[in-house]
């Protein structure tokens, strides 16, 4: 069996929040594209918002500016949460996120 490999273009964006030129939050999406789908799909990665700053809408902010970037450029966007972050989970489906799957990571 012959394995090729051939390389692939993807994007990626970074999002942040930011109150008095101070960073309080981030989320990334990148842009990844395969040869099953004419476009691409999207990864929301990274939805971050500095303790002190939570609860006041910003992540909902955030995750809604990827979504809004997201839908004329992928034909779907992936959100994933530690199951340790239910708050994190109603938030995606409180946005319109379905529980599709599951997923499995290796970390190096």
């Amino acid at each position: 069996m012959l394995i090729k490999k051939r390389l692939i273009k993807s994007n990626g964006i970074r999002f942040s929040a930011q109150i008095n030129g101070k960073e309080v939050g981030r989320a990334y999406l990148y842009v990844l594209f395969n040869d099953l789908h004419s476009k691409p799909f999207g990864l929301l990665e990274d939805v971050f918002v500095e303790e002190e700053f939570r609860g006041k809408g910003i992540g909902t902010s955030l995750t809604k500016a990827v979504i809004e970037e997201a839908k004329p450029l992928c034909y779907k966007l992936i959100a994933t949460s530690r199951y340790s972050r239910p708050a994190v989970h109603q938030l995606y489906q409180g946005l319109g996120f379905m529980h599709w799957g599951k997923e499995f990571r290796i970390d190096f």
